[in-house]
């Protein structure tokens, strides 16, 4: 093993079950840093699934990470490790880290469409869940959009 390994080993047998738990749920996180999508490529659209009530921190970032499977799990790491320490390390509510989890994904996958032209539609409207863009014209089917011109 290297240093780092045997620093990560140390780290987990000083946790309690719970949190060994966590920290094994968010480096399974890390370790998907794949991309799905590839530059110029039509980004697919996100499955939502609904938010469990009572839901961990962990099981969210799993949701979230099945609802977007198409993003880049390196971009990701930062916010999302950022947000799991506050919640695991400093005691921030588990609910109010899962809203702001939410707002990364979403925040993100929106710079993944903005990123990806054959995603916005003529009027540079980016599409939400229930939005197709036609590739021939370049029109969404979005009612105060192209649909409704």
């Amino acid at each position: 093993m290297d240093d780092a390994e045997n620093e990560l080993l140390a780290a987990f047998r000083r946790l309690a079950g719970q949190d060994r738990q966590a920290l094994l749920a968010f480096a399974e996180f890390l370790a998907e840093r794949r991309s799905a999508t590839t530059p110029g490529e039509a980004v697919a659209v996100p499955q939502p699934e609904p938010r469990p009530a009572g839901e961990s921190v962990v099981m969210a970032i799993k949701r979230l990470t099945r609802t977007y499977p198409m993003l880049d799990r390196r971009k990701l790491m930062g916010p999302t490790s950022l947000l799991m320490s506050q919640h695991a390390l400093q005691g921030r509510a588990g609910a109010d880290v899962i809203d702001e989890l939410e707002v990364v994904f979403e925040r993100h996958y929106a710079e993944t469409v903005r990123s990806a032209p054959s995603n916005a539609c003529r009027t540079g409207r980016l599409p939400d869940f229930s939005v197709t863009v036609d590739a021939a014209t370049d029109n969404c089917n979005h009612p105060s959009c192209c649909a409704g011109a």
